[in-house]
């Protein structure tokens, strides 16, 4: 079980109002949110800094975004958190190829440079600890500009919170979340984990 059971999603009124983003991004409210609502001031802070980092600029597309997200959770492991980036991701747009790719990025035709160098950041960055470095810098500013590189870092540091919450609360993962995970993760080993519900 979770370390933290949700709350109903009527819990907290204002809450219930922000969280519709979330039909959006992923189809339902996380269970993430229900939990953070024990202190709603907590569930609405995350859902607007959500918002604000995940808003599209340009041309750090909505879901480069994601595929960030999904970078950094899989460097620390967070299958909650891979599972919600990929199918974030697949509702953002997506190429096909690079969904059923993601784990090849690095080599992959279907990833341009500037994606690589964007998802070697979030690589980097997600480390413990942290391995960003000069080479680093150089390959994102052949590509990218300081703004972009802002919101990168923005989702990167997003996603190391949710990692951390995910994982320590052991937060029981959504059906739709589970279906993108095994349709997209599942041939390199993925699994619901601690996150099944049934155990923590």
């Amino acid at each position: 079980m979770p370390l933290v059971n949700p709350l109903s999603p009527e819990h907290d009124a204002e809450t219930q109002e922000l969280a519709a983003f979330f039909n959006e991004t992923l189809g339902f409210c996380p269970n993430s949110i229900l939990t953070m609502q024990h202190r709603p001031a907590i569930s609405k802070a995350f859902i607007n800094l959500n918002k604000a980092v995940m808003e599209n600029k340009g041309r750090v597309t909505s879901a480069l975004k994601r595929m960030i997200a999904w970078v950094s959770s899989n460097a620390t492991g967070c299958r909650y958190c891979q599972a919600h980036a990929i199918r974030a991701a697949e509702r953002y747009g997506a190429e096909q190829e690079q969904l059923d790719n993601i784990w090849e990025y690095k080599t992959h035709p279907s990833f341009s440079e500037a994606e690589r160098a964007a998802l070697d950041f979030s690589l980097a960055a997600s480390q413990v600890p942290n391995i960003v470095d000069e080479k680093t810098k150089v390959a994102l500013y052949n590509y990218w500009n300081e703004g972009e590189i802002v919101e990168m870092l923005g989702v990167i540091s997003l996603f190391g919170y949710l990692n951390r919450w995910n994982d320590s609360m052991g937060t029981s993962i959504e059906k739709g979340a589970v279906e993108s995970g095994e349709q997209y993760l599942g041939k390199y080993g993925w699994e619901k984990g601690k996150h099944d519900g049934s155990r923590y």
